[in-house]
């Protein structure tokens, strides 16, 4: 039998390009593949529909979306090389492609659509359908005239952790040889880690100071706590992102939690602050550094994004400008004139399809909102379509850009921001009650999906970037994906509704959309909204820029949890360590690209490992060692963790040229 040769990516792939030099993926962009075929459709849409299902309750019982990109790679790999397929590499990208929608459709719903029964309001499948299918069409649609920019002039600029990760797992998996054996390897660690800590509790998930007698006493007094998240696939997130865009997003987070939060204790510690009339009755003194974040110092986070990512759009202009002039210009072509052809691996679809789908895509929506029920008439409908057109093109580049940065979208927030925006402009046309809140959470729906597929997308496209799949394929086909994805997660959210609830005992977590809930039902009876939060968030995101530190990572900094910060921190300096040990950079750089691989592992291990403690929480097999957890977790937990970053350092250095 013919062995694999070792596929590996090229060395330029991560990195900027020299003056004249340019990037050459692993399939040749001269020759044809096998990409889209029977089995790679088929797989990708049962990939869709497993991962769906399994997203939606997971989300929707403990308030976690896992990426499913991940898994499905390691999955499509593994099948693939048992039937020995042809261009099994090319056939797993759209694979991937395909099933990668599960996540960022399932995001897209379960942040707000829940939100409508918590609220009391009648809703029927169509129209979460609908919501999800035009916003995750508007995304892939919006994204398209993007792709060259992000994925190709912005090469080596981006980390693109996930992305990474991905196409570790398929380059490896397809070649074999002694990066396959560490991917191997890093997974297994990292997943089995992963695993002891999510499934049976071994140690703790996160390390507080409040573990200690000082600073328990501290978090009481003047409200400062740290915390960090001990699992190995924040930590290989970390060493993927990098110290320097690691450094910038926790001096965001350390802002919130180690100055705002204390200084908010400080000056109105005795008062109780309800900005959004939803009935606060607590003073700030009273509670805990996490709650003052959730209900308070969050909000600074929301506006320090959407700010970051309006001067991101103005200062992209260009790029909407560019994609704007190509446009006019396919349609001013005449038919019949010869134009050069593009290489395969730069074939998007035409701008010309785009634009009319574009059109029709509005249009569609225009008429969900008018003859849907979301609305009462024709006004209204137009006032919806123009909010969900803005925001979603406008805040596309946003998406695009965090994804690209940490791997991690912020489309809670946006969607949080463009529900305020959305709640006032109805209530001034005169749309409120239930009738306004089932109207802003549906359009919030479309604009969230939207946002959620596009951050989604952009990974896939990078992806093929890398590997050298043909665009059109990989675009032409997400829309399947997107249909499969609206109709099964609408489908598990109406069972799951009628067997649990959202409301009462034992009902749904569902926090993303109870969130959701307690924002807009003040608002669309008279309530309002925190300015003065994204005011001050709005200011920091200012001041970053005219000093040029870049705003949109460190607003995330301040939107995330501290836990899931502090370890990226970890992450990076690891990268920055075994990168800058030897005199001889190719030594470095080899070290370096180990320690990519062990990331990538550790982020693939502890990804499909969170599907099995999910199957299992499903199941409702506990295995969880709660009252040991309670007693022991936090002061075992820095043992395993600095065992980790010990095995991460040393596999990392033992490598040569």
């Amino acid at each position: 039998m013919e062995e694999k040769k070792p596929v590996s990516l090229p060395e330029n792939a991560q990195r900027e390009l020299k003056p004249g030099e340019k990037y050459q993926p692993i399939l040749d962009p001269a020759k044809s593949y096998a990409e889209v075929t029977p089995y790679s459709v088929c797989i990708g849409i049962l990939m869709v529909v497993l991962f769906s299902a399994a997203a939606a309750y997971l989300g929707l019982k403990v308030g976690q979306v896992f990426e499913a990109a991940i898994p499905i790679a390691i999955i499509a790999v593994g099948l693939t090389s048992a039937l020995k397929k042809k261009d099994g590499l090319a056939q797993n990208v759209i694979i991937q492609s395909i099933g990668g929608c599960s996540g960022a459709v399932v995001a897209g719903a379960i942040f707000t659509l829940p939100a409508i029964y918590i609220l009391g309001v009648e809703v029927n499948f169509w129209q979460m359908f609908l919501s999800s299918l035009l916003g995750g069409v508007l995304g892939i649609l919006f994204l398209i005239p993007f792709r060259k920019y992000f994925v190709k002039e912005m090469h080596g600029k981006y980390p693109f952790p996930e992305a990474t990760a991905t196409t570790q797992v398929l380059v490896s998996g397809e070649g074999g040889g002694s990066s396959a054996k560490t991917l191997v390897a890093a997974g297994l660690i990292g997943g089995l880690y992963d695993f002891c800590v999510a499934t049976f509790g071994t140690w703790a998930e996160t390390i507080s100071t409040t573990v200690m007698g000082w600073g328990a006493a501290v978090a009481d007094k003047v409200k400062v706590v740290l915390k960090l998240n001990t699992g190995a696939a924040v930590l290989g997130l970390g060493y993927i992102i990098g110290l320097k865009y690691a450094f910038i997003i926790c001096c965001g987070s350390l802002l919130v939690w180690l100055v705002i939060i204390p200084l908010m204790n400080l000056i109105w510690g005795g008062s109780v602050i309800d900005l959004m009339n939803t009935g606060v009755t607590m003073t700030i003194g009273e509670m805990a550094p996490e709650q003052i974040f959730k209900d308070y110092a969050r909000h600074i986070g929301i506006g320090g994004i959407a700010t970051a990512g309006i001067i991101g759009i103005v200062k992209s202009f260009g790029v909407i400008k560019s994609a704007a002039g190509l446009a006019v210009s396919e349609f001013k072509r005449k038919p019949g004139a010869t134009t050069e052809k593009a290489d395969r691996t730069e074939e998007d679809l035409p701008m010309k399809t785009i634009v009319w789908s574009v059109a029709i895509a509005l249009l569609a929506i225009f008429a969900f909102f008018a003859f849907g029920g979301v609305v009462n008439n024709v006004w209204q409908a137009i006032v919806g379509l123009v909010i969900v057109a803005l925001v979603s093109f406008l805040f596309t580049t946003v998406a695009a850009n965090a994804i690209a940065i940490v791997g991690s979208n912020p489309v809670s927030g946006m969607t949080l921001m463009t529900l305020i925006i959305a709640s006032l402009i109805l209530v001034a046309v005169g749309l409120k009650g239930n009738a306004g809140m089932a109207a802003a959470l549906i359009i919030g729906g479309v604009v969230c999906t939207a946002l959620s597929v596009a951050g989604s997308f952009i990974t896939d496209l990078k992806i093929g970037y890398w590997i050298g799949s043909t665009p059109k394929k990989q675009e032409g086909w997400k829309f399947l994906g997107v249909a499969v994805s609206a109709v099964t997660v609408c489908g598990v959210m109406l069972v799951l509704n009628k067997t649990y609830g959202f409301t009462g005992d034992n009902a749904l977590v569902a926090p993303q959309a109870n969130a959701m809930a307690a924002v807009i039902q003040p608002m669309m009876n008279g309530g309002g909204a925190p300015w003065l939060l994204y005011g001050i968030g709005a200011a920091i995101a200012l001041i970053l820029t005219a000093f040029k530190v870049p705003a949109l990572p460190f607003a995330l900094g301040m939107f995330i949890p501290i836990d899931l910060n502090l370890p990226l921190l970890v992450g990076g300096a690891i990268s920055w360590y075994v990168s800058t040990r030897s005199k001889d950079a190719a030594v470095n750089n080899a070290r370096q690209e180990k320690g990519t691989l062990i990331a990538s592992g550790f982020i693939a291990g502890g990804a499909l490992m969170g599907v099995v403690s999910a199957i299992l929480r499903f199941a409702n097999v506990d295995l969880f060692l709660t009252e040991w957890n309670a007693a022991y977790g936090e002061a075992v937990a820095i043992v395993p963790f600095l065992l980790l970053i010990g095995y991460m350092v040393y596999a990392s250095m033992k490598t040569s040229k």
